[in-house]
């Protein structure tokens, strides 16, 4: 099988001929990887799909996650100031933005921060038109230029041919409602306001909903909803029907009437919510966290979904790749390939974001194990 077809089997619940392997890739991961300058990597698509591409073939991934999109073809143009201090590229920008960009992490913004959104004065005024962003984390968003909204896809497919499983990445609308207004206010207006919260929510779903779409049409083999704050660790099941399910589920299907599985993003602790999740309809999962990060045991999930949904994960990123030698690592590694490969539908990978420093030799293991033990005889 070639990789694409490999994952594509694992995600119609098939049995390929060995486990798939394609883990996310943090952005602090990559840079230390590439040794290339943040700022460059970050706003410039060429240095970002030459990353994406040199690191699957290093690591020999099945698959490439897009998890950015929408590059500004002319952003040198809106630079005013860069310059290094103390290791860190610090970048004005002709707006009146000014943020620091590591080589390890995120960039992060040098000026306040801008008040959210009131929710007890929201106004329909107030809620966008249009998707103009990815909200990323922590406040930080990367602007989606209107002229190149998808361009990537193709630059990415000619890049790596026919034979390589691409993914593309939307953001749900409960992270867009909770960036929109802020985490702490966000949280509490479920409870306070809760209409303030649906009209949000309702708006943001409609737009991501139309941006999946068209996600869907591109030349992608899946799309994944990221959902990173629906776990047990901010809401609970009851709130996730209310705030969550409803307004994933337009997303869901209309990336699904494209032809192309969705899969869901959830980290932490979701292991109350497997079943519930499913109800969007959702072809797959991802993180599946382990303990301590999570509490999801990969063979209570393999029961639990069998038959409706394939699992992305589910290995621990810091305390088993950061933290752990080679040794525990294989052996890590060769207990959830024998779990996950049984019946199919499983890709190994760690469970959310590969950490910044985790070692290239460690990484590497995952394919070694996978062709070690995940091979269907």
């Amino acid at each position: 099988m070639t990789p694409r077809e490999r994952i594509r089997t694992a995600m119609s619940l098939g049995v390929p001929d060995r486990v798939p392997v394609m883990a996310q890739l943090s952005i602090g991961h990559m840079l230390v990887q590439l040794g290339v300058s943040p700022v460059d990597f970050w706003h410039d698509e060429a240095t970002f799909v030459e990353g994406l591409v040199r690191l699957r073939e290093r690591y020999q991934f099945d698959g490439i996650l897009v998890s950015l999109h929408g590059h500004d073809p002319d952003w040198k143009d809106q630079l005013s100031e860069r310059r290094i201090v103390e290791g860190e590229e610090i970048v004005r920008w002709r707006n009146g933005d000014s943020l620091g960009y590591p080589t390890d992490d995120l960039p992060h913004s040098l000026l306040p921060t801008v008040p959210a959104v009131t929710l007890a004065e929201l106004n329909d005024a107030d809620l966008p038109e249009r998707l103009e962003y990815i909200p990323v984390s922590q406040g930080l968003r990367f602007r989606i230029h209107e002229s190149n909204r998808l361009g990537i896809f193709g630059v990415l497919r000619r890049n790596v041919g026919e034979e390589i499983s691409i993914h593309g990445e939307v953001t749900s609308p409960f992270d867009y409602y909770l960036d929109f207004v802020g985490l702490e206010q966000g949280l509490i207006g479920l409870l306070e306001f809760p209409n303030e919260a649906r009209r949000i929510l309702s708006r943001f779903a409609a737009l991501v909903t139309a941006l999946a779409g068209d996600m869907s049409r591109e030349d992608v083999d899946a799309v994944k909803i990221s959902s990173p704050f629906a776990g047990a660790g901010f809401i609970s099941p009851a709130m996730y029907r209310e705030f969550v399910l409803p307004y994933e589920t337009p997303v869901v299907q209309a990336i699904q009437r494209e032809g192309i599985p969705a899969y869901l993003h959830t980290c932490g602790s979701i292991g109350d919510r497997l079943e519930l999740m499913l109800e969007s309809g959702i072809k797959g999962l991802e993180c599946l966290d382990p303990p301590p990060l999570g509490d999801v045991e990969l063979e209570d999930a393999k029961w639990r979904l069998r038959g409706r949904a394939f699992i992305k994960g589910n290995v621990d990123s810091v305390n088993t790749l950061l933290k752990k030698g080679p040794q525990e690592i294989l052996d890590d590694l060769k207990s959830r390939i024998e779990v996950g490969k049984a019946g199919g539908g499983f890709i190994l990978s760690t469970a959310c974001s590969v950490a910044p420093h985790v070692e290239r030799a460690k990484m590497m293991l995952l394919s070694e194990a996978a062709d070690l033990w995940g091979r269907m005889d």
